[in-house]
């Protein structure tokens, strides 16, 4: 059975994880069980992946601890938007190409593009 958070978790109002979320507790779950002496494989069972990863896991956990497995930053270049302006642009781009004055209510990259700038300000490459 794959990992599934406890159905309190589930209830409360926060947000479902992210999938670097969900899988930084997988992996944190996998520490938990080879603390309690757990198998490679009732762990991959339990957590839902493949032998493979968890004997990963155990190397890396077993030669730098825990907190080499759990999330870092992403790195490259920034974004250009910041989670406002995206949540701003979601919504905007939801309302239909129509509303932003095109004749009809499809989106092409050119349109989105053109949408994006008037809503953030910020020009975007096309590629």
């Amino acid at each position: 059975m794959a990992y599934q958070p406890s159905p309190s978790d589930a209830s409360s109002s926060l947000p479902p994880l992210s999938r670097p979320q969900l899988a930084e507790a997988r992996r944190v779950r996998a520490v938990e069980l080879f603390e309690e002496g757990a198998s490679n494989a009732a762990i991959a069972r339990a957590v839902g992946v493949c032998a493979e990863s968890v004997r990963r896991w155990r190397r890396v956990w077993e030669q730098d601890s825990v907190s080499a497995l759990r999330r870092r930053a992403a790195t490259g270049r920034p974004p250009k938007l910041d989670d406002a302006q995206v949540e701003t642009l979601r919504a905007a781009l939801a309302r239909g190409a129509q509303a932003h004055g095109f004749e009809a209510d499809l989106w092409t990259l050119e349109r989105v593009g053109t949408v994006v700038e008037q809503v953030t300000g910020v020009s975007l490459s096309r590629a």
